[in-house]
């Protein structure tokens, strides 16, 4: 019985009605908890009065919601008012893709950017174990911003029996246990051949029904359309679709190509995931369809100016520039060509050409394993352990041996443990030095320079060549990374990170004598280089804001050339003799894990793609963290959030550092970290408070009772100190610990009584300062490397946290007799991909906690051609 307007479901007021069908009835609505307007769904009396239904239904419900994806429809809330059963959903305004393709085809440009958007939502849910079963054009919606969602996850497998098969085109069941083979579901027309075979299905059927609907979009036509469904299903077995360039000829071949593997009729000739595919589609979604198959080459660049890059071929991308540094429109240039190699779901750390220029070896932590190094050959898809566990790569000599890290810990996308040699014909490794973060042997293998930082981590990374001889040492919290030698060996090539724990820094080269030179700075984001074999250039990998980066080039003497560009983080890994490169394409993204108080289980928190952090009000029902990916371009953005999971509220631009005892205010710095502002977290006015010239803050608490924070922050010297600030008549700060000594702490660390504060030394043990007068004194107990991050409300106990350990660990430590005890494991349930839990926050009374975690899938590729 439709509802009027005025009527209440639980806490959801009936506005107006949307629309009605099979799967039951949509209001508008507004949800009085939360003051916004949401869709309301009512579901069919017969789910509502199934038991096993409703509940399968539920918990598919809680899944799809746990997702949290920009491009599936977002689920807010699921209950029952007066017997009927309701699903409460995002509102959206715009058409479903069925209305877009009434008219026609769609220009390929627009075809390909809605089916991206699509791939990324469907992989996301694949990645869950989430798997759709009736994709269709009604079933994918198109904002009027132009943001694809995904419709109906897991409804279609709950509607009632199926009708006989003449009567209608969608064929459903309402199983209690699962769908079992025999029984066919789906719409018919975009069905997979195995979902006609009523067969087992995967994630591969909702590429073939995929595979459907990007057909009909460029062509305007159904790819299985008969008299009947009996019909239909018979073309969807035994018919290919006819070809899209009969009926649109601005259809690229590689775009065709793309669409017949999609519909290969067996599951094994398509595509294996939505990752796959989507990473296909971008590899054209650069170019302009109207000039396919024109030989167009970059124009060079220096950054900050326009580029044009014109994609052409089935790989990364491809127009690469003939010769170093321009481009003609007479010369001919050669297309690249791309082979993929790896095929597991997980991290690759990194990737070398072995002598012979076919050998690849790598190392990777693959299905939620431990790191492992393999080899493989473009001839073949299979890899094979090296049989050295829990190692990661660090180089390959031109002698054949190989540098490892034994007991890899993977800090900052490295693997950071102790340097071994190993032959590559097999053997034992032999051990070198410990606590090596990077290594690279210089071209006639006979020796190394390495990276690496003190025992204490709070130290700083050193490059060294030959060990022990250091050439350049980082400032203060900066690190070191992807250290290479030039063909000549008389420099070394290296990324230098200003911040632990961020990616952002410069492209510096130091020579034997120790000179540095800067050839690339102020980069957002920089992972990845190698020389080229001429020497003559550095290839590298960089965006100047987000995460998508692409290849790049700098000569000695500081120019700039853009080679690849592509809607995806590439990574570069090596270059061969003979010029052929070896790339990995990596799906990154940072979320956000909450356990509110009173629940039993953790949420799912993220907002956009990189959300880190995490600060916890007192009473944990809410949460401050930071976003700073693509969903924001790059540029670190503020937000709070309920930890009931209602939507995000954006507080302004910045880095947050802390909320207020009360939860009116948050602290946060500004990008550049010179400024410190408060900003209410409801009505109110932001506050700028002058920290001085010289102060970088990035880490802060408030005082429990009194307006005072305490800050940590790096001086001229580069050193992290504690300061203690006055709010009341914002003065400056006040240094508490001793020039010199770097200290580092992640929370809450001023004691209820605020006599103490905690802080880890550099010397990784914890140490409490008095705030007024006296002697520091060292907590016993805590394991090495520990940082505060909580203290109890009575002052007895003290929560620190190891972050760098995996999965992180948190400890309480009883600060009298120094007993210490574990008191949770940080880890996501699905921890493959995941690399590294940055930031932890826990209540003082300990009913509640948040981490945010880094996330990173990668594949490896083989690139032919790029010049």
């Amino acid at each position: 019985m439709p509802l009027d307007a005025g009527a209440r479901l639980g806490s959801y007021e009936i506005l107006s009605p949307l629309g009605a069908g099979g799967m039951g009835e949509v209001y508008r609505a507004r949800d009085s908890k939360l003051d916004r307007t949401v869709a309301v769904k009512i579901l069919p009396k017969a789910m509502s009065a199934d038991t096993d239904a409703l509940a399968r239904f539920e918990r598919e419900a809680k899944a799809v919601a746990a997702l949290s994806h920009p491009n599936i429809l977002a689920i807010f809330d699921f209950g029952a008012h007066d017997g009927l059963a309701y699903a409460v959903m995002e509102l959206l305004e715009g058409d479903t893709l069925r209305a877009k393709v009434a008219g026609g085809p769609l220009p390929p440009r627009k075809a390909i950017e809605y089916a991206l958007q699509a791939c990324h939502g469907l992989a996301a849910a694949h990645e869950k174990g989430i798997v759709h079963r009736d994709l269709k054009p009604e079933n994918v919606f198109v904002t009027k911003d132009g943001r694809i969602k995904i419709l109906d996850f897991g409804l279609a497998k709950l509607t009632p029996p199926p009708t006989p098969l003449g009567d209608r085109e969608t064929m459903e069941m309402t199983p209690a246990q699962g769908t079992q083979p025999g029984v066919v579901m789906g719409t018919v027309g975009y069905m997979s051949p195995e979902q006609v075979r009523a067969e087992d299905i995967d994630q591969r059927s909702d590429i073939f029904s995929f595979g459907s609907i990007l057909y009909e979009m460029l062509s305007g036509h159904r790819a299985f359309k008969a008299d009947t469904p009996v019909e239909t299903m018979s073309a969807i077995l035994k018919q290919e679709p006819p070809e899209l360039t009969e009926t649109n000829r601005n259809i690229d071949p590689v775009l065709e190509r793309i669409v017949r593997r999609c519909l290969e009729k067996q599951r094994e000739a398509r595509f294996q995931s939505a990752r796959d595919l989507a990473f296909q589609l971008e590899t054209i979604s650069g170019f302009s369809t109207t000039l396919s198959g024109a030989r167009m080459a970059a124009l060079s660049r220096r950054r900050k100016t326009p580029r044009w890059v014109v994609a052409v071929g089935l790989g990364l991308l491809a127009a690469a520039a003939a010769g170093y540094g321009f481009a003609t429109w007479s010369k001919p240039v050669r297309t690249p060509s791309y082979q993929q190699l790896t095929f597991q779901r997980g991290t690759i750390s990194a990737a070398r050409f072995a002598p012979d220029g076919k050998t690849i070896l790598y190392s990777a932590a693959w299905n939620g394993g431990p790191m492992d190094v393999l080899s493989t050959r473009s001839e073949s898809p299979e890899s094979r352990s090296l049989g050295l566990p829990s190692a990661g790569l660090l180089s390959i000599s031109s002698t054949g041996e190989v540098a490892i890290t034994e007991g890899c810990e993977f800090v900052s996308g490295a693997c950071r443990g102790t340097l071994a040699r190993v032959p590559l014909s097999g053997g034992a490794p032999r051990e070198v030095l410990k606590n090596v973060n990077e290594a690279d042997w210089t071209p006639d293998g006979k020796d190394l320079a390495v990276v690496r930082s003190d025992e204490g981590r709070q130290g700083r990374y050193r490059l060294e060549f030959p060990p022990d001889k250091v050439l350049h040492e980082a400032a203060g919290t900066g690190w070191i990374s992807h250290v290479r030698f030039s063909p000549k060996g008389d420099q070394l090539a290296f990324i230098e990170h200003p911040s632990r724990g961020d990616d952002a820094g410069s492209l510096c080269v130091v020579d034997l004598a120790g000179k540095v030179r800067v050839l690339a700075d102020d980069w957002g984001s920089i992972w990845g280089l190698a020389w080229h074999p001429s020497g003559a250039e550095i290839w590298f990998t960089a965006a100047e804001a987000g995460r998508i980066q692409p290849l790049r080039a700098v000569t000695l003497d500081g120019k700039q050339r853009l080679l690849l560009q592509a809607p995806a983080r590439l990574i570069l890994q090596d270059i061969s003799p003979s010029g052929d490169v070896l790339l990995s394409r990596e799906t990154a993204r940072a979320g956000l894990m909450v356990m509110a108080p009173g629940e039993t289980r953790e949420k799912d928190l993220s907002w956009f793609d990189w959300s880190t952090s995490a600060q916890l009000a007192a009473d944990g029902k809410s949460v401050l963290f930071s976003e700073r990916g693509e969903g924001t371009r790059g540029a670190p953005t503020i937000y709070l959030r309920g930890t009931d999971g209602g939507p995000a509220v954006k507080l302004g631009d910045g880095r947050p550092l802390a909320l207020s005892p009360d939860g009116a205010w948050a602290l946060t710095a500004t990008a550049d970290r010179q400024k410190l502002v408060l900003l209410p977290t409801g009505a109110g006015t932001p506050r700028e408070l002058a920290i001085g010239d010289g102060l970088r803050p990035t880490r802060a608490a408030w005082f429990p009772r009194s307006p005072r924070l305490l800050l940590l922050g790096t001086d001229a010297d580069r050193t992290r100190r504690a300061y203690v600030m006055e709010l009341e008549g914002n003065g400056p700060p006040r240094a508490v610990t001793p020039a010199g000594n770097s200290v580092d702490f992640a929370g809450n660390a001023v004691s209820p009584d605020e006599q103490w504060f905690a802080v880890a030394g550099g010397d990784g043990k914890v140490w409490l300062h008095p705030l007024a007068s006296g002697e520091a004194r060292v907590v016993s107990g805590p394991p090495a490397g520990a940082v505060p991050i909580q203290w109890s409300p009575d002052g007895k106990l003290l929560y620190v946290s190891q972050r760098e350990s995996f999965p992180a660990r948190v400890h309480r430590v009883e600060i009298a007799t120094g007993k210490t005890t574990l008191w949770r494991e940080m880890l996501p349930a699905d921890a493959t991909g995941v690399v590294r839990i940055p930031a932890i926050a826990v209540t003082a009374d300990g009913t509640g906690y948040a981490y945010t975690f880094n996330h990173r899938l990668s594949e490896l590729y083989r690139a032919e051609g790029l010049q």
